[in-house]
């Protein structure tokens, strides 16, 4: 029987330790680490395959995150009552931790790397995406996979105007922004933020801020692999595969190659030949070039191919970097021409198409009452959200086809990102209480579309007499950096992320940021290339601002005549089942009347949602009489319902949907001050009376008074009530 050898290492993250574990379980992983961070415990596991996979040219990569709703002690709803696809958050953060840990392979790697992050517990004060994220480090950095250098992550709070390392949920709530750093000891390899209009000094601050700690995350995970290795808990690395070059090829068309290529870019920026024709004339000269150096080098296609794509992917960037000119012949801090229109379905609730350059982005915007909220069944705390923005991407926005499938990651992510740039300026439930669907269909793509659905989408809002707080604008960032020489780009197009080294989206109002998203293709960036993306991104944001408000200027003050009108009142609890009826007879009786749309919280908050707004206010009065409730002293003026000998009965609440209101008896005493002998003297049915309120009787029934509710009590007149004339005694003396 083989001896069970574990190692457990422990680090303080954020003023709670983090514990690293390996040798315990799923041992046969090429590296697997449990990690526990409070009550919170993630297993991760990275397996390698062991053969290279044939006639690919990229890294197979698979990066998993399973949520188990046991961790929280839930058991998954519907009918099979598993887990079935991964939930949003879960994408999201399978995409976390692949960001900042896929740069750092080996070019060459072909084989199949598999990360798997299973959530077993999760305390809801330390994010298992954190624990994740630091665990597929380690399992990869333990195992014998060649990633050879580790990366740490952590959450960087700002509460209270200080900054805070993985802040807990109250902490989080109080916080300006959640800022979600990744990277290695010596550079920032990923950045995601969403932010309450924070300035870019401050988000700059919090990144070095979140590095420091990253740096002793790194330390201690490679401190743990050298102990581990001593107790045989991990694998020596193999080797990491060579590119293979052939250097006779590469010096023999280098030199026609390059400047064949050279005048074709050029010619491309001196015409500013648009997307499609710059493709199609580059794709030209190298085939041509091919076709050239085919008879020399036979039998060698692919590679000739591979040589001459990497010597035009060179010459693009050196007109960047010597010339500070782009292959569309823009300035390295220019954003390409913007058109904007506003309200062009007319049946949508608000809608808007933003242009930039042919990066074109369609939004719509509908309107909804509460209950269209989206139920979540995740791992967090909240149940429901009622702002949702959803990103399509089309086959045809880049002139290809392919079979139209549900949303992948990408599109998840870019969804989520412009939701997260949007979300700071919604207007709060109490102020404008509906559900707000955003969906942005991406019509045009080259670059940036995701930036471009947050202006579109802010438009749609605006369009829609969304109050919100501000507009917000986005823009994406790319670098080009050799050496010591680096030029930051401005509204990247398709082709510059391509042959660039990263890509930074940052959104905003005039005040400050609200969402970013960084991610590199080299080996991390410093915090001077991020001060300076960060200020020209702003730059390029303001811009684009005011090209949005120049044809909007601010949000519609009316909703669209087909967008539902809200209503909104507060009821006392207990008295929700006297508008809910048994068995929701009730209810069901007042959508008949007034075809409106109820949601009633359990909180006493009522939603009336209605396109028509006569019967949406008949469904609040309905609901309004239906809880009033009748206080002792009040006055009322109420209709006589029924006349008695001992007195009358008046409904102080009217009666609604055919039924009977509130009605209390007023006794023939209480009718006037004065003596009543006959009850229809003063009041007969069907009149409509003021009385006031005395209390209940032992039976909980009603007590009226008319004269009480009179002004005052009438004088005595002695001519109109002479006194009785007495008996005359005879006085015998």
């Amino acid at each position: 029987m083989v001896e069970q050898i574990s190692l457990v290492k422990e680090l303080d993250v954020g003023g709670r330790s983090m514990r690293l574990e390996v040798g315990k379980v799923a041992r046969q992983a090429g590296g697997a680490v449990l990690v526990r961070y409070g009550d919170t415990v993630v297993l991760v596991a990275a397996t390698m395959a062991g053969n290279v996979r044939e006639g690919i040219d990229f890294l197979p990569l698979t990066v998993d995150y399973e949520e188990r709703l046991y961790a929280v002690g839930k058991i998954p709803g519907g009918f099979i009552k598993r887990e079935g696809r991964p939930s949003e958050k879960a994408t999201l953060s399978a995409r976390l931790i692949d960001r900042p840990i896929r740069p750092l392979f080996p070019k060459a790697l072909r084989n199949e790397v598999q990360v798997v992050a299973t959530v077993l517990s999760v305390d809801q004060d330390n994010p298992p995406e954190i624990s994740a994220m630091v665990g597929a480090s380690a399992a990869l950095y333990l195992s014998n996979i060649p990633f050879q250098d580790p990366v740490g992550g952590v959450i960087v709070g700002l509460v209270d105007d200080q900054y805070v390392i993985n802040p807990t949920l109250v902490q989080s709530q109080k916080s300006k922004m959640y800022l979600v750093v990744a990277g290695t000891h010596d550079a920032v390899m990923m950045v995601e933020a969403s932010a309450r209009e924070v300035p870019e000094s401050v988000i700059l601050e919090g990144i070095a801020f979140g590095h420091e700690k990253i740096k002793e995350i790194v330390n201690f995970i490679k401190a743990f692999r050298e102990e581990a290795l001593t107790h045989g808990l991990a694998a020596p690395k193999i080797e990491p595969p060579v590119v293979e070059a052939n250097p006779e090829m590469e010096h023999s068309v280098a030199g026609t190659a390059t400047e064949k290529l050279r005048a074709a870019v050029d010619l491309c920026i001196t015409e500013k030949l648009s997307k499609k024709e710059r493709e199609e004339y580059l794709q030209e000269v190298k085939t041509g070039l091919v076709e050239t150096f085919l008879p020399v080098f036979v039998e060698q296609e692919a590679e000739l191919k591979k040589i001459i794509d990497e010597l035009e992917k060179k010459v693009v960037r050196r007109f960047i970097l010597d010339q500070k000119m782009r292959i569309d012949g823009r300035a390295v801090n220019e954003v390409r021409p913007i058109t904007v229109e506003a309200g062009i379905l007319p049946r949508a609730h608000g809608s808007a198409i933003f242009t930039r350059g042919q990066t074109q982005v369609l939004s719509a915007v509908t309107l909804g009452p509460i209950s269209d909220g989206q139920i979540l069944h995740g791992l967090g705390i909240e149940e429901t959200k009622s702002f949702m923005h959803h990103y399509n991407f089309l086959a045809y926005s880049t002139g290809e086809t392919r079979p139209m499938r549900s949303p992948g990651r990408r599109e998840i992510g870019h969804g989520a990102l412009a939701e997260k740039a949007l979300e700071p300026v919604i207007p709060s439930e109490e102020n404008f209480p509906y559900t707000i669907r955003i969906v942005s269909e991406v019509l045009e793509s080259n670059g940036s579309t995701s930036m471009g659905s947050v202006c579109g989408s802010c438009l749609s809002l605006m369009d829609a007499g969304v109050p919100i707080k501000a507009p917000v604008a986005g823009v994406a960032m790319g670098l080009i950096k050799e050496e010591d020489q680096v030029a930051v780009l401005t509204d990247i197009q398709g082709a510059e992320d391509y042959l660039g080294d990263m890509d930074f989206k940052v959104a905003g109002t005039a005040m400050g940021v609200t969402a970013l998203q960084m991610d590199v293709k080299i080996a991390g960036v410093t915090e001077e290339i991020l001060e300076k993306a960060l200020a020209q991104a702003r730059e390029g944001r303001m811009h684009i601002l005011n090209k949005m408000l120049a044809v909007l200027p601010a949000f519609r003050k009316e909703l669209s005549p087909y967008a539902p009108r809200i209503l909104h009142i507060v009821i006392d609890p207990d008295k929700i089942r006297d508008v809910i009826g048994p068995g929701g007879k009730i209810i069901k009786k007042i959508i008949e009347e007034t075809k409106a749309e109820i949601d009633i919280e359990d909180d006493g908050r009522v939603f009336i949602a209605s396109v028509n707004p006569g019967g949406g206010q008949k469904a609040l009065e309905i609901i309004e009489s239906l809880t009033r409730e009748v206080t002792t002293g009040g006055i009322y003026t109420g209709r006589v319902t029924r006349v008695t000998d001992f007195g009358c009965f008046v409904e102080v609440i009217p009666g609604v949907l055919g039924m009977s209101g509130k009605e209390g008896l007023v006794h023939i005493s209480q009718l006037a001050y004065q003596r009543v002998n006959k009850v229809e003297d003063v009041v007969k049915e069907g009149d409509m009376i003021v009385v006031k309120v005395l209390g209940y009787d032992n039976q909980g029934r009603l007590k009226l008074s008319r004269k009480d509710a009179l002004p005052h009590e009438p004088k005595r007149d002695p001519e109109s009530h002479p006194r009785r004339p007495g008996r005359v005694r005879e006085v015998q003396r």
